[in-house]
């Protein structure tokens, strides 16, 4: 017992982030909920401080609790990526709680899916595995139902607990099934076990991952498992839809990377074909679909699930730079994203929740900050350059290009062209489309501010893609 206290505090970046969700369940108690705010950054702020002071030497590990977490740079990557995005996304959303009567809730819910976070891309035990996705799952079928009066709202969180569930059933028997072959759940022991076998590893095995492997897809929404991705997205409060699109797809990839890199890789030929298909299929059903989509809120859900199909090429490519490729990819399109959904945002406040694309017409002379951020996000996510979004594609293709996956890079390529249109249909209503509605549009200076800065750093990424891109 004394050994786990004392592991617990050397692991200062779950402390905290543990510490913080408390703090916020004993706010509301001891009535100082107005401090909360400044508390969170604070300790955020703190999360990227000890994850910089831990960075070590490549190919550094150290093990938590039994082997069952490994800190390296790979997980510290992540975690960084993950508490700055946080960051931007708790300033985006200060109005909105300030609204909400359950502040306190909300926060506490937040904090420990950042714990989850954490833990999944950590873990180096498929049971933390579970541990991490289940701790960042729950909070988020809550938040998605927390527009108690939307009927929407209700019916996202309804099919995103259920999807989730039978998600998680798969998930745990391919892990029932992966331990009765292997006698572990521990990565470095079941890729062991795979490279003593020489090429004589059981079927059941593979069916256990392949049942890993649908169960991680339903997380990052992934095609023919992304059916619940644009409800869920449609239906949820803009703001916990940013959290959804950046924090928690984040979190799932490097999860997914690191079971079929750690553990799967030597055995990884048998389902690449699978994988291969999912992947052209995530990225051609994602940017058609999104083509005939009239909301923005919808239209940036598909969004999200074509780009988690270039993710996913990078999982099957599993090359050395597969790792920097996901954590960049990562950090531009959860800048780009978070970028697009707050100026969504703010235009469904002023618009009274409209979120169609005629509700941009002609907001660049209405409010320039709002179409100027909302442009460089959107080629972000077209990947033009010199956008951080650019680079993030290229390593992508980098990496699937150095295994021979020359046909899925061209299927990206096209998926990228299909993107590129309906993101212009966006800039063109805002620059080129006359308005019907003369009204103004408030931003807050506070809002005009972090909105400059992500677009600033979406910049800086494109210019200086080795500052991420180096790191692993």
């Amino acid at each position: 017992m004394r050994d786990l206290i004392h592991q617990a505090f050397q692991l200062r970046e779950l402390l905290i982030l543990t510490g913080l969700g408390v703090i916020a369940l004993l706010a509301e108690i001891f009535n100082f909920k107005k401090l909360l705010f400044p508390i969170v950054l604070i300790g955020l702020a703190s999360v990227i401080v000890v994850c910089c002071l831990d960075w070590a030497p490549k190919d550094t590990d150290r093990f938590f609790f039994s082997n069952m977490l490994n800190v390296n740079n790979y997980s510290l990557g992540f975690t960084i990526v993950i508490m700055v995005v946080s960051v931007f996304w708790f300033l985006m959303s200060e109005k909105y709680f300030s609204d909400e009567t359950n502040v306190t809730d909300h926060y506490a819910l937040l904090l420990f899916a950042l714990v989850g976070a954490f833990l999944m891309v950590s873990y180096s035990n498929m049971t933390m595995l579970f541990l991490g996705i289940e701790t960042l799952s729950i909070p988020m079928y809550v938040l998605v139902g927390s527009k108690k009066n939307d009927l929407s709202s209700n019916e996202g969180a309804f099919k995103y607990f259920l999807m989730g569930a039978f998600a998680s059933g798969f998930l745990l028997f391919g892990i029932t099934l992966i331990y009765g072959v292997t006698g572990s759940f521990d990565l470095v022991q079941i890729a062991a076990f795979v490279q003593k076998s020489q090429g004589t590893v059981p079927p059941l095995f593979y069916a256990g991952g392949l049942l890993m492997l649908v169960g991680l897809s339903f997380k990052v929404s992934a095609a023919p498992f992304h059916f619940w991705a644009p409800d869920v997205y449609q239906g949820a409060p803009t703001v916990i839809t940013a959290f959804m699109a950046t924090v928690v797809k984040t979190a799932a990839f490097a999860a997914f990377f690191r079971l079929f890199w750690m553990a799967f890789g030597r055995a990884g030929a048998e389902w690449s074909h699978i994988m291969w298909v999912m992947a052209a299929a995530t990225l051609l059903i994602g940017n058609i679909t999104a083509v005939f989509q009239t909301r923005v809120k919808r239209l940036l859900a598909y969004s999200s699930i074509a780009h988690a199909g270039f993710m996913f090429i990078a999982i099957l490519a599993m090359s050395k730079t597969s790792a920097s490729a996901i954590l960049y990819y990562a950090a531009a399109y959860s800048l780009s994203s978070l970028t697009a959904f707050l100026v969504l945002y703010l235009v469904m406040q002023n618009r009274a929740g409209d979120d169609s694309i005629e509700s941009f017409n002609g907001l660049v002379k209405k409010k320039p900050i709002l179409a100027g951020s909302m442009t460089i996000a959107l080629l972000s996510l077209s990947g033009i350059p010199p956008l951080a979004g650019f680079f993030a594609k290229y390593f992508i293709f980098v990496a699937a290009i150095s295994q021979g996956f020359y046909w899925l890079v061209g299927i990206a390529i096209l998926g990228s062209l299909i993107g590129v249109y309906y993101y212009f249909k966006i800039i063109i209503a805002m620059f080129f489309n006359a308005s019907k509605d003369d009204s103004p549009i408030d931003v807050p200076n506070d809002q005009s501010a972090l909105l400059f800065v992500l677009s600033l750093l979406i910049l800086v990424l494109g210019v200086l893609p080795e500052v991420i891109s180096r790191l692993l």
